[in-house]
């Protein structure tokens, strides 16, 4: 019988899970916990606020397919981890945070008056997929294997366990058996029955033009490889949710992208089959309502997440299963009635799709021929990707920027792109960079991140110098926010904002933003930095900064009325409306 704190446990628990990382800021309250992680060869990686260490977590569990962990001590840090957990959990990462809490009999409730104190699982409970406190040390193995129980079990989330500190730092004399996954969680998780297998397979054989809409599912379970082949095998074109960008690679013409708005429209309602995986098709999907779909179409929807099947579109067949294990099953059965499946129809239907995909290529790509200073925005994508190595790590971040980014930045590699999709956090993209990062430190990450959403967490340049970790910031600059901008000036004065572009600052409420001058920022921090607003000094800053093997920080001033009208904004607010469809 040795002697363990209950910080200890923990870390020998979270070991034997796999875990390599842990993301937070040290605090005694949970000396107990992060003293004892290296000993467990488990890296403590700090940040300079809590809400970074969440997105990090987040991240890093997106890249790797690893659970994330991230930590907060009691009070103030969990309070300021609260925004970073939020997004996590709309985005789907699977994170298990680890709080700190004061010690046993004078909170859960409050005694009243005690120092750095509100309900921590309380208020986390209402967004997390479960949040609980630790009573007593001899419950901490139980409740552990609960919370990575839950972790594992359904859609992917945040999942948090809070513990007293008196708990977490006192040493106890135990003899505590530490079990295997196995022995707990689910390690294999659950596909389709033979019958389901038969019944998608006969309406996506029978179909005269089966769709795939793709959701992160597939991304959170690297599902990449076996989505393509099921494709190929159909010939069935691929759209994704705004959040599954990537889910294969875009260079594929059965893939179309998400920013191809009005293309992506025509073949939602074209297809008679859709087979949905991993996507809640929610509002970012018009909820897969007319007109954006068709209302007829069959519809097969396979989810981790039995609570999600046919809750937003009705479902003719609604499978619960883990997205690469179905697909996985599809191929095999596709494949013994490969000889039924009639493709020469699809494939004209699918030339015809391809053909108004690269009219409106050609439409956006008339920017790139705007080499006016300061710059226009389509140009800060396109030659980051030009220079970057391929396969690069993409974090988007910000308004507009995030938008034109996505027109202007193909996805050639599943998985490599990072964003807020289903939350739009300004500022969560620092974060992530970080995590990104973390997962892969011999590789650049790149992150377009507008000026307004790097003024939320610039601090965390020094964390990517301290933890050499090569994120390349290109901070596209318009000091304003632009996207607010556009709203308010059309609110205010539409007639005059169509004709003129913009208002004049006394016309507009707020949206005007001071110089940062972030490449001096940067530097102040240890990184290298770089501030260019003409499109032909872009490449070089670019080269510049991936030579010096460290974080840089790229300021590129673009033309802010030219930025505010970035494309596809009409969608973006039709978004938002209810659709007025059959």
């Amino acid at each position: 019988m040795g002697e363990m704190t209950g910080g200890e446990v923990i870390a020998k628990m979270l070991s034997i899970e796999g875990v390599e990382k842990v993301f937070g800021i040290i605090d005694g309250t949970y000396f107990g916990f992060y003293s004892n992680l290296q000993k467990y060869d488990i890296d403590l990686v700090s940040p300079r606020h809590e809400t970074t260490a969440a997105h990090m977590a987040g991240a890093y569990a997106r890249v790797t397919g690893k659970l994330g962990v991230c930590m907060a001590s009691n009070g103030p840090g969990v309070a300021n981890i609260l925004p970073g957990l939020v997004v996590e959990e709309a985005e789907g990462n699977r994170v298990l945070v680890i709080t700190s809490a004061r010690r046993t009999g004078i909170m859960y409730p409050d005694r009243g008056g005690t120092y750095q104190c509100f309900d921590q699982t309380g208020v986390i409970s209402q967004f997390a997929k479960w949040s609980e406190t630790v009573p007593s040390f001899d419950r901490i193995p139980e409740m552990m294997r609960t919370a990575l129980r839950k972790c594992y079990e359904g859609r992917p989330g945040i999942v948090h366990i809070d513990i007293p500190e008196n708990i977490l730092n006192t040493k106890v004399k135990c003899d505590l058996n530490f079990w295997e996954p196995h022995q707990y969680r689910v390690t294999e998780f659950p596909g389709a029955t033979e019958n389901q297998l038969e019944a998608a397979c006969d309406l996506l054989i029978n179909a005269e033009f089966p769709v795939i809409h793709a959701g992160s599912g597939v991304i959170h379970s690297g599902a990449s490889e076996e989505l393509e082949m099921v494709a190929e095998l159909l010939q069935s074109m691929v759209t994704t949710s705004w959040a599954a960008r990537g889910a294969i690679s875009e260079s594929n013409p059965l893939m179309m992208p998400m920013i191809y708005l009005q293309t992506n429209n025509k073949i939602r309602n074209e297809a008679d089959v859709v087979l949905v995986l991993g996507s809640r098709i929610g509002e970012t999907d018009w909820w897969g309502k007319a007109p954006y779909w068709d209302a007829n179409q069959k519809l097969i929807q396979v989810d981790i997440d039995q609570g999600i099947l046919g809750a937003n579109k009705p479902a003719d067949l609604a499978i619960q299963a883990d997205i690469k294990t179905f697909l996985t099953q599809l191929y095999q059965k596709l494949q013994q009635r490969k000889d039924s499946i009639q493709t020469k129809n699809r494939k004209t239907s699918i030339q015809k799709h391809l053909a108004e995909k690269e009219k409106n290529r050609k439409k956006l790509n008339q920017h790139l021929e705007d080499f006016s200073v300061p710059m226009n925005t389509a140009h800060v994508p396109v030659i980051s990707q030009q220079v970057f190595p391929p396969g690069t790590n993409l974090v988007i971040d910000g308004g507009n920027t995030t938008i034109w980014t996505n027109f202007y930045f193909s996805i050639d590699e599943p998985g490599s792109v990072f964003s807020t999709y289903k939350f739009g956090m300004l500022g969560a993209g620092i974060g992530q960079a970080l995590g990104v990062a973390a997962a892969n430190p011999d590789r650049p990450v790149c992150c377009i991140i507008g000026d307004g959403a790097m003024g939320f967490h610039p601090q965390e340049i020094e964390t990517a110098v301290r933890n050499n970790l090569q994120v390349i910031y290109i901070v596209v600059c318009d000091r304003q926010w632009g996207m607010v901008k556009m709203n308010q000036h059309f609110a205010l004065k539409p007639i005059k904002t169509v004709l003129k572009k913009s208002l004049s600052a006394e016309e507009s409420i707020n949206t005007d933003l001071g110089e940062i001058k972030f490449d001096m920022l940067a530097e102040s921090m240890g990184a290298h930095g770089e501030h260019v607003n003409d499109p032909k000094d872009l490449k070089g800053a670019i080269e510049r900064s991936l030579m010096t093997g460290k974080c840089s920080v790229i300021q590129v001033d673009v033309d802010p009325v030219k930025h505010m009208w970035a494309p596809g904004l009409k969608y973006f607010k039709d978004m938002h409306q209810e659709p007025k469809g059959k």
